[in-house]
């Protein structure tokens, strides 16, 4: 487009030479190829100017990109920073976007579940090759166990247990216990007699020590099927009252407080508490791993039918989506107000890492182009007006 441009240039000049000194109707044909070439060469020096110096002649106000490049870069990183990445602007697209209701369309095809589950599978487990034994040691060992022992831990322990108790949250596992009880009692009646006899005295009969933990035995499944069935049970309330005062003390009392945290110091330095801590981790990493791996694990199964699941909850209930587009646009536009300006200071940082003339040369092959159609108009345009001119001039 260049050489188009500068060809339209070199042609009017040719014209302007061959019809000079001409009378008649010649003297139209030169009068405009002299204003075209006015007209070339005053937008060729205009284009120019953007990028460089014209005939490498110092003129103020040329080779604007490359010595205010800087400036340049400011102006359009506020330009797109107020116009683009405004909140109003953020929240108001992600809202118009319904995001909600695409992702319930998109993840409601069972193909598309299984490769959202089978993506995330696969940086889970590229995260658990990443993480070492040696590393969770440390961490367990010169992080996690130091920062428990420092921390007093009774006050939160009783808020916790105190909480528990308040709920009722114990009561499942209460009922577990006593049905576990009531289940081994039930079928080790011989294992529960001889515990009981070998601690009576030597001198009793053996029919009498037979008869007395037969009727231990009987009592104490009987007692326990009797708190079993009844959930106002004093036992019940007592293990409630029990755990209750135990809460307050922990939270209160000074004394107990001591003793909570002593405890805790005796486990924390046993050794076998970090080793088990690891042994743990490497157990449960392994079988993720495992888990993960496998396409057709119980656990994949269960995340792919979970997400149909949503998939149906987000495309079937209104209420549902409006929050979670609320919730959407609230993120975006959080982190456009609070990393805005960070995220479009890439593009002056990148800008002012380029030479000067490097930027000019970067944005005349992004634009210039369109920029040599002003020259070729100017020339047309040019030699239009002059002929206008040349023509009023004459009429006159």
């Amino acid at each position: 487009m260049r050489t188009v441009a500068t060809g339209l240039l070199v042609a009017a000049a040719i014209v302007y030479l061959c019809t000079l000194h001409r009378g008649g109707g010649w003297g139209y044909v030169n009068a405009t190829a002299e204003a075209s070439m006015v007209g070339a060469i005053a937008d060729w020096f205009a284009v120019t100017a953007l990028f460089r110096h014209p005939l490498h002649l110092p003129i103020p106000h040329t080779a604007l990109i490359p010595t205010r490049k800087n400036m340049l870069a400011r102006s359009l990183q506020d330009f797109v920073t107020e116009n683009f990445l405004s909140e109003d602007v953020v929240r108001t697209r992600v809202a118009d976007a319904q995001v909600t209701r695409r992702l319930g369309e998109w993840l409601a095809i069972p193909e598309h579940a299984a490769r959202v589950v089978a993506e995330a599978s696969s940086l889970l487990r590229m995260g658990l090759e990443k993480i070492r034994d040696e590393d969770v040691d440390d961490v367990v060992r010169l992080e996690l166990l130091p920062r428990l022992a420092e921390e007093p831990l009774a006050p939160l322990l009783g808020q916790l247990l105190g909480d528990i108790v308040d709920d009722g949250a114990h009561h499942g596992l209460v009922d577990l216990a006593l049905d576990e009880a009531d289940r081994w009692l039930s079928g080790n009646e011989q294992a529960f007699s001889e515990a009981i006899r070998t601690r009576a005295p030597w001198w009793t009969p053996t029919w009498l020590d037979d008869q007395v933990a037969s009727r231990i035995h009987h009592e104490v499944l009987a007692w326990i099927r009797e708190v079993r069935g009844d959930a106002d049970h004093r036992a019940r309330r007592a293990v409630d009252d029990l755990l209750a005062q135990l809460a307050g003390d922990l939270r209160e009392d000074p004394e107990v407080q001591a003793r909570a945290e002593r405890v805790k110091a005796r486990l924390l330095s046993q050794p076998q508490v970090a080793d088990t801590a690891v042994s743990l981790w490497r157990a449960l990493s392994r079988t993720l791993h495992t888990t993960l791996a496998d396409p057709d694990s119980p656990l994949r199964a269960r995340v792919e039918h979970r997400l149909q699941q949503l998939a149906a909850q987000l495309r079937e209930d209104p209420d549902l989506r409006h929050r979670w587009d609320t919730h959407a646009a609230d993120l975006a536009a959080f982190i456009v107000g609070r990393y805005g300006d960070e995220l479009t200071t890439v593009i002056t940082d990148t800008i002012e890492r380029w030479d000067g003339q490097e930027a000019a040369n970067r944005i005349e092959l992004f634009v210039g182009r369109d920029l040599q159609f002003i020259r070729i108009n100017g020339t047309l345009v040019g030699g239009l007006a002059g002929l206008v001119i040349y023509t009023v001039a004459a009429l006159l």
